[in-house]
C-alpha cells in the first residue's frame, strides 16, 4: 500500500479495531507519525498496561484491577438493585449518568444462535447464584434495543421468573430531538407501549 512497511502494517492493525475503516486507520496513522515520540510510547504503555493489568470481576464479571471491582466492593452502592448489561462498556455508559446507585452484573454478551452464543456462553449461571443470598430485590434488564438484546431479555425474564426478585426492563422510545417520521416501527411500538401518565 505504501513505501513505508511499518505505516502499512500500523494502519492494517488500526483497521482491526470496531469502527475502523480503511480511511479512519490512515488518518490515525498519519497523526500518529506527527506527534512526538514520546506520546506514541504513552499511547503504546497505555495499551500494554490494559493488557497486563485488567481482568475480570470475579463478582460481577466487569472489568477492573482489583477483585472485586469498585463497583461490588463500594459499601455506598445499592445492593437491592442489580442492573444486567451486556459488556463492560455499558457500566461505563450507565455510571456516566451519575443516577444509578446499585450493582451491576455483567453478561459477556447477548443470546445470539447465528454466531453460536447460547445461554451457556453468558453468565447466567453466576446471575442466577448472586440472587440466592436474597439481598436483591430488583434486577434491571439493561441489554441492548436490538434482536440479541432483546431476545437474551426475554431469556432471562424466564429465567428469573421463579425468583422472588422484580425484574424491571429499561424504556426504548423516541430519543430526545428525534422527529416521529424518521422513527422506525419497533421504536414508535416501544414508545407507544411505554408511555406513562404525565
Amino acid at each position: 500500500m505504501f513505501a513505508a512497511r511499518s505505516v502499512t502494517q500500523l494502519i492494517e492493525q488500526l483497521m482491526r479495531l470496531p469502527g475502523v475503516g480503511e480511511k479512519t486507520a490512515q488518518r490515525l496513522a498519519f497523526h500518529l507519525l506527527k506527534v512526538s515520540k514520546k506520546e506514541a510510547e504513552a499511547l503504546a504503555l497505555a495499551i500494554l498496561a490494559v493488557k497486563d493489568k485488567i481482568h475480570r470481576c470475579t463478582v460481577c464479571f466487569g472489568i477492573t484491577e482489583e477483585d472485586p471491582c469498585p463497583f461490588c466492593s463500594d459499601p455506598q452502592r445499592d445492593g437491592s438493585l442489580l442492573c444486567v448489561v451486556e459488556e463492560a462498556a455499558d457500566v461505563f455508559a450507565l455510571e456516566k449518568l451519575r443516577e444509578y446507585r446499585g450493582r451491576y452484573h455483567v453478561l459477556g454478551g447477548a443470546l445470539s444462535p447465528l454466531e453460536g452464543v447460547g445461554p451457556e456462553d453468558l453468565s447466567i449461571p453466576q446471575l442466577l447464584a448472586r440472587l440466592q443470598g436474597g439481598d436483591v430485590q430488583e434486577v434491571i434488564l439493561a441489554t441492548n434495543p436490538n434482536l440479541e438484546g432483546e431476545a437474551t431479555a426475554m431469556y432471562l425474564a424466564k429465567v428469573l421468573k421463579p425468583t422472588a426478585v422484580k425484574v424491571t426492563r429499561l424504556a426504548h422510545g423516541l430519543p430526545i430531538g428525534g422527529a416521529l417520521e424518521y422513527a422506525d416501527e419497533v421504536t414508535l411500538l416501544k414508545s407507544f407501549e411505554g408511555r406513562r401518565e404525565l
